[in-house]
């Protein structure tokens, strides 16, 4: 029974942590990394029984909600016998990931027979063309056979990101829209974010969820609000009329969501994130290497935990810059 529950000082209840695997990806997404990007050497990322380890903890402390990133997490050796671990971890009750879903035609069935249970898949455009000049090194044809595959494995629903750049892809809303009319998937809009390693991309070609909406509604008419106008998550759905798939809508910068922020992240290099638009962390790997005792561990998570800001900065000007995205995890 969990004694010790993780509460913020705004009286937020914490208890969905994001895990970052690793910093690597097997993409190079323009508004994500550059493409030289170097990364951290394995020795310096959380090994898997420090993932374990630091799993126990977390639910120990009421984390109930596992969400696995990267970089590209399906790269990590052993991802299947991680999230077996994981979900087999008393008090978590799902395990989900989000994915470039370029390996999924291969991974989709084990991982759903190791307890994952959902996936989000990054989709920014169906064009061949569009698509590896926005990822750099990606075929399309890949993450197409990932999705059906995800399906096919009860990985549902399938819900699918798109991270709209001016001057990439905002002309190809509408048709990642359609592929909600006649499939059950989620298709989730969301505005660039700012971070180091591109920050200029980010912050001079975001294109806002009202105007993605608008986009949408000039093509195939007005929306319905979905799920009662309540959020998902982060997103606000609305459907297209007699389509069986949702649209969600994530304004993390235009209008933010801080006040229902259940969230926290673990870094692949073992340090706890309160909020992915704010630099401040909490290094949990060192003390762990260092024999620091679990009453210790859990005490520094919990005071983390407690200092968890309000919410970002970006309306005062105020960019993260010590990491990428890559090495947060989304």
């Amino acid at each position: 029974m969990c004694i010790l529950m993780a509460i913020d000082r705004f009286g937020r209840s914490i208890h969905y942590l994001r895990i970052s695997l690793t910093d690597h990806c097997n993409l190079r997404c323009i508004y994500c990394m550059p493409e030289e990007q170097t990364f951290r050497p394995n020795a310096e990322l959380m090994q898997d029984d420090e993932i374990a380890l630091l799993t126990r903890l977390f639910a120990s402390l009421g984390f109930n909600k596992i969400r696995l990133t990267g970089g590209e997490p399906t790269i990590r050796a052993n991802i299947v016998e991680i999230v077996r671990t994981i979900a087999r971890t008393p008090g978590i009750r799902t395990v989900s990931l989000t994915t470039n879903g370029l390996r999924l035609s291969k991974l989709a069935k084990p991982l759903a027979n190791a307890g994952l249970r959902r996936v989000n898949i990054s989709v920014d455009t169906l064009n061949p063309e569009k698509f590896q000049r926005l990822t750099r090194w990606g075929k399309v044809e890949e993450l197409w056979d990932g999705i059906l595959a995800a399906e096919a494995a009860g990985l549902t629903p399938v819900k699918l990101n798109a991270v709209i750049v001016r001057g990439y892809n905002e002309e190809d809303v509408v048709e990642l829209a359609r592929l909600t009319i006649d499939r059950p998937w989620q298709m989730r809009f969301i505005e660039m974010m700012p971070f180091a390693g591109v920050t200029d991309i980010q912050t001079g070609q975001v294109i806002t969820a009202d105007e993605i909406k608008e986009r949408i509604e000039d093509s195939l008419g007005d929306l319905e609000v979905a799920n009662s106008g309540k959020l998902d998550g982060e997103a606000r759905l609305f459907r297209i009329p007699n389509a069986r798939g949702d649209l969600g809508f994530i304004s993390s910068v235009t209008a933010p969501f801080c006040s229902d922020c259940t969230r926290a992240r673990l870094t692949a290099d073992g340090r706890l994130r309160l909020c992915l638009l704010r630099e401040k962390e909490v290094d949990l790997l060192t003390p762990l290497r260092a024999g620091a005792s679990l009453d210790d561990l859990r005490a520094i998570i919990l005071d983390g935990v407690w200092q968890k800001p309000w919410g970002h900065g970006l309306a005062d000007g105020i960019i993260p810059l010590n990491r990428s995205m890559n090495e947060i995890g989304g």
